[in-house]
């Protein structure tokens, strides 16, 4: 055996070694960081898997069958216009209101299906960072100048952070076009607005389900929230027409779903996710058969799941090791990161970002946070960094990116969204 060739064996297995041996098991905030890191895990489980994972997992899904390769590449493709397709990315953020996580498999659908990677990195930032809803909160809460600046700064950066993707590897953008321009038309199954429908009501149901509820009990925002089910309901119910009369799915298959989704419902008014489990699978029951582009959906959209679903469960239990929930003590003392976010100095901001872009915030949750950090001392520069950069990354969703465009275009976006964040803190602290 030559030993020369096992060394980095040898270095790995002394590794996990010296780590086991010297493991602070015992030590109250070990203890604390490991217990914190299995809530988070379950409270992730509990509030995105089902409700927001799930329904984007088989968006994504369906927008590798029934979305057309050339519909992509002529809005978001290397060759669209750079005005609609940058236009079309920042805006869907406002649309879709989902969080770091949950627009991950619709990324994955729309980059494999060959869209741009600027279009599709504004893509990527938009849909976390432009939340009508969090913009609202966080101008309500938090002050008007501070969600004003969220939201100028949340639009501006999709694109410039997509321009700036598509400029340094403009290589491999200009080679991804010159392929595309070789493709032939593929043949059209049904006409667009169909497709648009459909998706609609697909984005209607993902939205709907995960409306969080305001501050206040009153007004617009609170009234849809406590109507939020029965338009979830509707939505699936015109879905599972769609699926029928567009589809060809078997009706009695959909009354079934939807039979015994609507007595679980009646029998449990107070746990919506066991008739939306139900939904879930019976809707699933009813197209993986399928030997068509319905069974061809669901093998897509489960492809996505084994992809994304273990890498973001390990980013969660490492992120809530290191940052646990909020409110709580991880491994890194929250009495660190209030003190370093004071005032308006480059390395308030830089920390406010490097923290905002590893920590995972769900949607609406940045805003109570930020309340409790400017409480302690944290600036106005720093507040408006970890906003622009908390939202639209999360070290799970970094560990997805990386599996799904390579560790240098990862590495690369991660470092604009914390660059241009830190610029634009101190910019605002500046004159705030």
């Amino acid at each position: 055996m030559e030993w020369k060739h096992e060394w980095k064996a040898l270095l790995v297995i002394v590794g996990i070694f010296l780590l086991a041996f010297y493991l602070p098991v015992g030590t109250p905030r070990f203890d604390n960081a490991v217990l914190e890191a299995f809530h988070l895990v379950k409270w992730y489980a509990r509030e995105h898997v089902l409700l927001c994972l799930v329904p984007a997992f088989f968006i994504a899904g369906a927008i590798g069958v029934f979305v057309s390769q050339a519909s992509v590449m002529k809005y978001l493709g290397a060759r669209a216009n750079k005005v609609l397709a940058y236009g079309v990315a920042s805006v869907s953020g406002t649309i879709l209101a989902v969080c770091s996580c949950t627009v991950l498999p619709l990324f994955a659908g729309i980059y494999r299906m060959g869209a741009g990677l600027g279009p599709a990195t504004a893509f990527l930032y938009s849909g976390p960072a432009i939340n009508v809803l969090a913009i609202v909160l966080t101008a309500r809460i938090l002050g008007l100048k501070l969600g004003v600046a969220r939201a100028v700064g949340a639009i501006a950066f999709s694109v410039i952070i997509g321009l700036l993707m598509h400029f340094i590897f403009r290589k491999e953008e200009i080679a991804k076009a010159t392929a595309q321009m070789a493709m032939p038309e593929p043949e059209v199954k049904r006409p667009l607005w169909q497709t648009a429908v459909y998706f609609a009501t697909m984005v209607v149901i993902l939205v709907f389900a995960n409306w969080g509820k305001p501050v206040e009990t009153t007004g617009l925002w609170f009234a849809i929230y406590s109507a939020k089910w029965i338009i979830t309901s509707l939505a699936a119910l015109l879905f599972a027409a769609l699926l029928v009369i567009w589809f060809g799915i078997a009706w009695w298959k959909m009354a079934v779903t939807a039979i015994a989704t609507a007595i679980i419902a009646l029998l449990f008014p107070h746990e919506p996710l066991l008739p939306f489990s139900a939904a879930i699978i019976g809707f699933s029951a009813s197209i993986s058969p399928d030997q068509g582009e319905a069974g061809e959906w669901f093998a897509s959209s489960w492809g996505f799941a084994k992809q994304i679903l273990p890498l973001l469960l390990g980013g969660i239990l490492v992120a809530g090791i290191l940052l646990a929930r909020p409110g709580q003590e991880g491994l890194i003392p929250s009495a660190w990161v209030s003190g370093l976010v004071g005032g308006n100095s480059l390395g308030a901001n830089l920390f406010a970002s490097v923290f905002g872009a590893f920590m995972y915030f769900a949607t609406l949750t940045e805003v109570p946070i930020l309340q409790g950090l400017i409480g302690s001392g944290m600036g106005q520069g720093p507040a408006l960094a970890l906003l622009l950069a908390g939202p639209a990354l999360s070290l799970p969703s970094m560990l997805v990116i990386r599996s799904i465009m390579g560790t240098k275009k990862t590495v690369v976006f991660v470092v604009l969204v914390v660059v241009l964040s830190t610029l634009a803190g101190m910019l605002y602290g500046a004159i705030a």
